[in-house]
C-alpha cells in the first residue's frame, strides 16, 4: 500500500546541503533519494528520542519489576496473536 506523500519546504545551510549531496552521491544515490534519506533520518531520530524518553521515565523502576512487566505483556500479545491467527484460519 502506497502512502500519500506530503511536500515539505525546508531550509538548510549550504554546507549541510553540500555535505549531504556529496554523501548521497558517494553512496550511488540520485537526487530523488534525498527525500527517502530525510524520511529515514527523521524516523530514526524520532525513534531514538522516544527510546531515550522512555528510559528516562523508567529510570527509577526496579529492573526485576520491569522484566516481569515486559514478560507479562509479551505473553499477552503472543496469546492474542495466536488466537487471532486461529480465528483467521477458521
Amino acid at each position: 500500500m502506497q502512502e500519500e506523500a506530503v511536500r515539505w519546504n525546508i531550509k538548510v545551510s549550504k554546507e549541510t546541503d553540500l555535505t549531504l549531496r556529496t554523501f548521497l552521491g558517494s553512496q550511488g544515490m540520485k537526487k530523488g533519494d534525498l527525500s527517502k534519506f530525510i524520511e529515514q533520518a527523521v524516523r530514526a531520530h524520532v525513534f531514538h528520542r522516544t527510546v531515550r524518553d522512555i528510559k528516562a521515565r523508567n529510570a527509577d523502576t526496579d529492573p526485576d519489576e520491569m522484566l516481569a512487566l515486559i514478560d507479562d505483556t509479551v505473553r499477552e500479545v503472543r496469546a492474542d496473536r495466536r488466537a487471532k491467527g486461529k480465528a483467521d484460519k477458521a
